[in-house]
């Protein structure tokens, strides 16, 4: 076992937890309450997906279901992450967008069966990051285009179409939301060891079957990340996705 549940495990995630949200107050980050209220819903949370995972496996419908919630909790926390007004529903589709497609393929050609112990993993791994790339990249664009709104308004009187001055100006900042993926790609095996790879590992999996899988997440990671990107940034350009 990686880590014993034990108290001592307990108190050390309290002292980190308190440690991060001191350090974000000291230095004024703003993120004080967000970092121990995160903290808490964590643990909350893992302790019933835990107790509730041994049920959900079972059968496919339960299995579905907790896919689904999955996803609209990461559509939720994505739009309201993005802006504060009704269009965060939009978050669904760049999301959607991402994921849909690879574990559509994945589940088509075999690659990842229809149980819960595979299933779940990989749609989680993928979701979150299609959440990650939404957030940051709608975020990025939509900063970008309230603070060269002139830049914009320029572009429109030369003659381009809204969507198109629009993308102008966003897009170099919304794709830095890739850099974070782009880098675990790069670096892996040399500055980081993944969860998938270290857990199949520990799993009993041979080196090159832990590999395999970890190059199997990171790409598929890669491939949703773009996909989300791309369409946030579509949203955005056309008006659809935007703040008040």
């Amino acid at each position: 076992m990686l880590l014993p549940v034990s108290v001592t495990l307990g108190i050390v995630l309290a002292v980190l937890l308190v440690l991060a949200a001191a350090v974000a107050a000291c230095a004024s980050l703003g993120r004080s309450r967000e970092i121990l209220v995160a903290g808490v819903r964590a643990a909350a949370q893992l302790a019933a997906v835990s107790l509730l995972i041994g049920w959900v496996v079972r059968s496919v419908a339960p299995l579905l279901g907790f896919v689904a919630l999955m996803f609209a909790v990461a559509v939720w926390t994505a739009g309201r992450r993005i802006t504060g007004n009704r269009t965060w529903r939009w978050a669904a589709v760049p999301i959607g967008a991402g994921v849909l497609p690879v574990v559509g393929t994945l589940l088509l050609t075999g690659l990842v069966p229809v149980r819960g112990m595979a299933l779940i993993p990989v749609a989680g791994i993928l979701i979150g990051g299609a959440l990650t790339a939404t957030v940051l990249g709608g975020r990025r664009a939509l900063d970008e285009l309230a603070a060269r709104r002139g830049e914009v308004e320029a572009g429109m009187a030369l003659g381009l179409p809204d969507r198109d001055a629009r993308l102008e100006i966003v897009r170099p900042a919304a794709s830095d939301a890739l850099l974070p993926g782009l880098d675990q790609t790069r670096t892996v095996g040399l500055v980081t060891l993944p969860g998938a790879f270290v857990g199949m590992l520990l799993g009993g999996a041979s080196p090159v079957e832990a590999g395999a899988v970890q190059l199997f997440v990171l790409v598929a990671l890669m491939a949703v990340q773009v996909v989300a990107v791309a369409t946030v940034l579509e949203l955005v350009a056309r008006g659809l996705l935007y703040r008040d």
